[in-house]
């Protein structure tokens, strides 16, 4: 049996501790895979600042990742997509609530896998490139085409227009990346926000028009830009986001929903202390302002959380990616910043996360 090791968070804002794990072997519909490459999320240092203040399912000591890219080294029983020595990205789910099981999350040498979460990765791309896309992928996805979101028709290799403009407001984070290049794989023109720097990035992966979301005339230009066309939502991504995409969607023609991407307000600098208190109240009651004021407007909203249904996670996953990446016409976004290598670099990146990263994601080495 494999010699596994973790990084292990062993409590509330402890630094993380490389440790022997327990080598779990695959159950029905799973995988294992022996990582290459991990990537780090905001949801990573946000569990390890706030633990059980905001996680509540989460028991200590736990490991953490959701971003994966490795080699199948077991297969458990009915898979069929995979076999052993395939290398593949994949999306763990060890800290979501409905699992919560440390041997599916990213973060150890060998980490278990759902078969149906999981993509092939071709030739051309590295483990390194390969990370960036799991829990990103899966967020976009889910917000954008989730029955209860914004319900998108789904992506194909050969796109018909829909004839609709879908807003996703931050198009550089990673979350935004995937939305732009998922959507416009559906067939909807997409307007974003971004950095004036980041302008060439968004367009590159497909935006059509794009607007400094610094602009303090930003809501009314994109709703300037907008007339005419038949908007189909909003995903809304990052601070100040929600209130900005409910005005927009309010004054245009179309779907009257903003599908909102989870821990987009967490500070980026935060020690738990008063002030972090502070803000994370404020976060809470500028949510429930914004409810109310989307209620008032006769919008509908939702945060994206819980498990992809198996429809769509058939589509990404099965239909669409796997072919999309291995043609080059879904580009593994944004770039890598490696900042080590082993399990050892994991906290290392943790922070560097959190210093805050533009149009990039921090992924470690294995």
């Amino acid at each position: 049996m494999p010699t596994n090791t973790a990084a292990w968070l062993l409590a509330r804002q402890a630094p993380l501790e490389v440790k022997p794990a327990p080598y779990t072997h695959p159950r029905e519909g799973e995988i294992v895979v022996k990582n290459h490459a991990v990537a780090i999320n905001p949801v990573d240092w946000g569990i390890q600042l706030l633990g059980t203040l905001l996680f509540s399912w989460m028991k200590y000591p736990f490991i953490l990742g959701g971003d994966l890219a490795g080699e199948v080294v077991e297969v458990g029983e009915g898979v069929t997509r995979f076999s052993v020595g395939d290398r593949v990205l994949g999306m763990a789910m060890g800290m979501d609530k409905t699992r919560s099981r440390s041997a599916e999350s990213a973060f150890q040498a060998y980490t278990v896998l759902l078969a149906h979460m999981a993509v092939p990765i071709p030739s051309t791309l590295s483990y390194e490139d390969a990370a960036v896309l799991p829990l990103a992928l899966y967020t976009a996805a889910y917000g954008l085409f989730q029955k209860d979101h914004l319900a998108l028709q789904y992506p194909s290799a050969a796109p018909q227009s829909t004839g609709k403009t879908l807003l996703i407001w931050g198009g550089s984070t990673s979350v935004g990346s995937n939305a732009i290049q998922l959507a416009v794989a559906a067939g909807y023109e997409v307007i974003t926000t971004s950095s004036p720097r980041n302008f060439p990035y968004v367009r590159r992966l497909g935006a059509s028009q794009v607007f400094d979301y610094q602009e303090k005339t930003v809501v009314a230009d994109i709703i300037e830009a907008l007339k005419g066309k038949t908007i189909a939502g909003a995903l809304a991504i990052g601070t100040g986001s929600a209130d900005a995409c409910s005005a927009i969607v309010h004054a245009c023609n179309g779907d009257k929903f903003v599908s909102l991407v989870s821990l987009g307000a967490l500070p980026p600098n935060p020690g738990l202390n008063v002030q972090t208190l502070l803000l994370i109240f404020q976060f809470v009651a500028a949510n429930v302002s914004f409810q109310v004021t989307s209620r008032m407007r006769r919008i509908r909203t939702k945060f994206i959380s819980g498990m992809m249904d198996r429809e769509v996670s058939k589509v990404i996953y099965e239909d669409f990616l796997p072919r999309a990446l291995a043609e080059g016409h879904y580009a593994a976004a944004p770039e890598p910043v490696v900042v080590g290598s082993g399990l050892d670099h994991i906290q290392a990146g943790l922070d560097a996360q959190r210093q805050g990263v533009s149009a990039k994601k921090v992924v470690v080495s294995l």
